[in-house]
């Protein structure tokens, strides 16, 4: 389903501005939309169009609903850059069963940055000239709030040990082959928390991921799941983990035996091998390195592989993030069997967990993430916060290595919200 003021046709005008300063910094006070790394990427506030989608139509519905506003709204876009003129930033629940559902949201106002250009997008839905923007910045802490308390979300740490024990003997049986089973902790802080300061200790902590930030869930994701700009297709896959130890020399062993560990470079397999499958029907040519690369990270190491592929039919950005959407990363390999048996034994609902976030424009272009790394705002209380992490699991998994995996995974979001 669609909101009522969806299909109201938007007026937007960009323009080139010089540099306001850091992006987050330009965020006022409010809900934060937000897709940065590196410094550059898009923030933008108010809400000219909101659009929501609900079950296994959440994305169909949204990406129907803007491909009509955008086709019909007027564009004065002077800058001509992908993320320029009307933007949606979407973030998608991971199963058609949440609650949660899907929402594209654009923005009244919208600043980009990228390789030394910014520009500046007004935008409105009742075809009005959108009002003149004076930017301001707004400072944000760098510290992390203190005496937050983390306690069990929907199960203990050992009942979720036995969940990922009971995973690996399905494994065994040969009814999957590979489950991403997650967890989440409940984080309550001692005073209010302005998401804001969250996301600026997670760009400065992070800068290699994504820090994002739609509808209240925000965090910093290392995983691209599609890029689409001007043809060219990306899709970053992370899938084995180990994590570090802040030796140099010991963090350099550890990738090399994550480079060399069997069952990681068969997770790393199944994750590669269900977005290059998904790319194809929509590639002209695709490519997929022979090997992963290790990346580095602050508190933990991937194995990593960019495919990347030439667009040969006029898709979307949204479309192809819903096509990738689970991919083996967070769901497992076979996807169905592996999302069936992720419902019956995770023991909660992800929400917009593990799901697609990021951005689309008026072409089609976009960058899409999976929102890991990540916790759901409770708009209703600034103290509380539902953070979640998650493993996967083959033959050969141990629940106690899984557990101490998914504590390392969810260092970034707690680093944000404790000291």
């Amino acid at each position: 389903m669609t909101t009522a003021p969806a299909l109201a046709p938007l007026v937007a005008r960009t323009v080139t501005i010089s540099d306001p300063g850091p992006l987050l910094e330009l965020l006022p006070p409010g809900p934060a939309l937000a897709w940065v790394r590196r410094g550059e990427g898009l923030v933008g506030w108010g809400e000219a169009m909101r659009v929501t989608g609900t079950g296994a139509e959440r994305f169909t519905s949204a990406k129907r609903a803007w491909a009509e506003v955008a086709s019909r709204s007027v564009i004065r876009d002077e800058v001509r850059l992908p993320g320029t003129g009307p933007v949606a930033f979407g973030s998608f629940a991971f199963s058609p069963d949440s609650a949660a559902g899907g929402v594209l949201i654009v923005p009244e106002v919208v600043v980009g940055h990228r390789a030394g250009t910014w520009w500046l997008t007004t935008i409105t839905a009742d075809r009005a000239i959108p009002a003149p923007v004076q930017l301001t910045r707004h400072e944000r802490a760098t510290q992390a709030p203190a005496d937050t308390e983390f306690t069990p979300g929907a199960r203990a740490p050992q009942e979720w040990k036995a969940a990922v024990a009971e995973v690996i003997e399905r494994i065994e049986a040969g009814q999957v082959e590979k489950v991403v089973l997650a967890r989440d902790v409940v984080a309550r802080t001692a005073q209010d928390v302005d998401p804001r300061d969250v996301l600026s200790l997670l760009a400065g902590d992070y800068p290699n991921c994504w820090t994002f930030s739609v509808d209240g869930l925000l965090g910093a994701t290392p995983e691209m799941l599609v890029k689409l700009e001007r043809g060219l297709v990306t899709s970053r896959v992370l899938a084995g983990t180990i994590r570090r130890t802040q030796n140099d020399e010991q963090d350099l062993a550890l990738a090399a035996s994550l480079a060399r560990s069997s069952k990681d470079l068969e997770e790393h397999e199944y994750a590669v091998r269900s977005v290059a499958d998904a790319l194809a029907p929509h590639c002209t040519t695709t490519n997929v390195p022979d090997s992963p690369f290790v990346l580095h990270l602050p508190n933990v190491m991937h194995l990593a592989t960019d495919v990347t592929g030439v667009l040969a039919d006029g898709t979307s950005s949204l479309d192809l993030a819903a096509a990738l959407h689970p991919s083996a990363a967070v769901c497992g390999t076979p996807t169905p069997a592996a999302a069936e048996l992720i419902a019956a034994v995770e023991g909660m609902d992800r929400g917009r967990y593990a799901g697609p976030v990021g951005w689309v424009d008026a072409a089609g272009d976009g960058e899409w993430g999976i929102a890991l790394r990540s916790a759901q705002f409770d708009a209703e209380d600034p103290r509380r916060f539902r953070l979640f992490a998650g493993c996967g699991v083959v033959a050969g998994s141990d629940p106690e290595a899984e557990l101490a995996e998914s504590e390392a995974k969810l260092l970034p979001i707690k680093g944000a919200l404790s000291r």
